[in-house]
């Protein structure tokens, strides 16, 4: 039995244009950010290898979001990651953060320009601390899709990511991104870590002041 309603078209009642104050555990993230001790551990030829790197994300609020009687809201993001003293992007995703109040639902979704997309997906509370999502490839909602390249020689079958809000007013994430690489029988953990410190508070929809 499903457990949405019959009526998959009625808008609630109850939407507050006021996002910054009903992003629920995504309040924090709200804002500018950058991160000078990023870790990565990715695949090499010739086993794992370290880097570290400097990041600058974005995360801005968005109006709240309706599909029929579902509501979110959001933080739109962009991370932009480069090498220690390097102007070439290293690594560069855009995607949202999304609270559903109703169910506590936290969602990402996260494109890449490597040719891939993923939505991961967790539950918490609205005050939380520290929450984490998952995204599988099995999964028939949510879940990860690549394109064909990246399906035969790094194939990705989860996503996992853990964030976590400190007393101090910044904020860290862990990743874990598995993946079965051609060659290889055991799946490699890709591994990226970092800490972030606000530079700039967030803004509104430029076309609500």
């Amino acid at each position: 039995m499903s457990e949405f309603s019959q009526d998959i078209y009625t808008e609630p009642s109850n939407i507050d244009i006021r996002t910054l104050e009903n992003l629920g555990p995504l309040r924090p993230l709200a804002g500018v950010w950058e991160g000078q001790r990023g870790l990565d551990i990715k695949p090499k030829a010739d086993g794992p290898r370290k880097q570290a790197f400097v990041e600058r994300i974005e995360l801005q609020p968005i109006d709240p979001v309706t599909n029929g009687p579902q509501l979110f809201y959001g933080l739109r993001y962009l991370i932009l990651i480069t090498k220690p003293e390097q102007v070439k992007t290293y690594h560069e995703q855009v995607g949202y953060w999304l609270w559903e109040p109703a169910t506590g639902t936290v969602i990402q979704t996260l494109a890449i320009p490597r040719g891939q997309i993923a939505m991961a997906s967790g539950q918490a509370a609205p005050d939380a601390r520290s929450f984490e999502l998952v995204a599988r490839r099995e999964q028939d909602s949510y879940g990860i899709c690549s394109n064909p390249f990246l399906e035969y020689g790094f194939k990705t079958t989860e996503y996992r990511i853990k964030v976590t809000i400190h007393d101090d007013g910044t904020w860290g994430y862990e990743e874990d991104t598995v993946m079965q690489i051609r060659g290889q029988e055991e799946p490699f953990h890709h591994m990226d870590k970092n800490l972030l410190v606000k530079v700039a508070e967030p803004t509104p929809n430029p076309l609500a002041r």
